[in-house]
């Protein structure tokens, strides 16, 4: 009966440092990480790095307890915060587990997330200069048949390099100052008045729009949100029950 019980026993310890064991299940636990984010396969190579490691860390945390750092205050700070921090983190994994999110739930995340940004992208094109007047006569040359695309070479951000360009934007995340002019624009026009926000002077030109992202496409990233909500829901209620004074 001894010795059915100690093999076992025996089997679970990888190697000792000083005295102290490294079990084979923490070699196990790291080599499946390092296997997982290299996009690997485990090997007895990655298992004997791994070891190394280990050993190493060992070491070194033999040497800090030594040395009384185990003892400091500010590290058993730290080392009861992020004993907490892990403790929650697999609590909420457990929870969010047990009760996953909905489709009806990422819906309800898509229809706000829409209804704050809008439904449909904007391609705009726009030149920001210091003053006012700069802006008037960037209209005046427009009118007069010049490109877009050179004036906006005078531009003040990095948009000048690409002809004022500003790729696909949502109006939501916009400043309201520029994205209400910039909705009311029709396909290749551009605004005859300057258009002023806390960057300075606009001229926007609309190239094109086109319908919002669908849902397919936003799902996971709604879903994220969706369970951030959650947790933040459960944590409410739990406070809310809890007795503080």
């Amino acid at each position: 009966m001894l010795a059915a019980v100690a093999v076992p026993a025996f089997a679970q310890t990888a190697v000792t440092v000083n005295g102290k064991p490294i079990l084979k299940a923490r070699v196990d636990m790291y080599a499946k990480s390092e296997a997982a984010a290299a996009n690997t396969i485990e090997s007895p190579q990655l298992r004997e790095e791994v070891q190394k490691k280990l050993i190493a860390l060992e070491v070194m945390r033999q040497e800090a307890d030594k040395q009384g750092y185990g003892l400091r205050s500010d590290v058993r700070d730290a080392v009861e915060n992020a004993r907490q921090s892990i403790i929650i983190s697999a609590f909420l994994a457990k929870y969010i587990g047990k009760n996953p999110v909905t489709d009806a739930e990422i819906k309800v995340e898509y229809d706000k997330y829409i209804a704050a940004m809008g439904d449909k992208e904007y391609r705009a094109r726009h030149i920001l200069v210091a003053t006012e007047d700069e802006a008037k006569a960037i209209i005046a040359k427009l009118k007069l048949g010049g490109k877009f695309e050179e004036l906006a070479k005078q531009s003040k951000d990095g948009s000048a390099n690409n002809g004022g360009d500003l790729g696909w934007n949502l109006p939501g995340k916009l400043v309201p100052e520029f994205s209400g002019p910039m909705t009311a624009l029709k396909n290749g026009s551009y605004t005859e008045t300057p258009v002023k926000s806390r960057h300075g002077f606009h001229v926007i030109k609309l190239e094109e729009t086109r319908p919002a992202p669908k849902y397919e496409i936003l799902k996971q990233q709604l879903a994220e949100v969706a369970r951030r909500r959650k947790v933040q829901e459960y944590r409410d209620s739990l406070v809310k029950k809890a007795v503080i004074k």
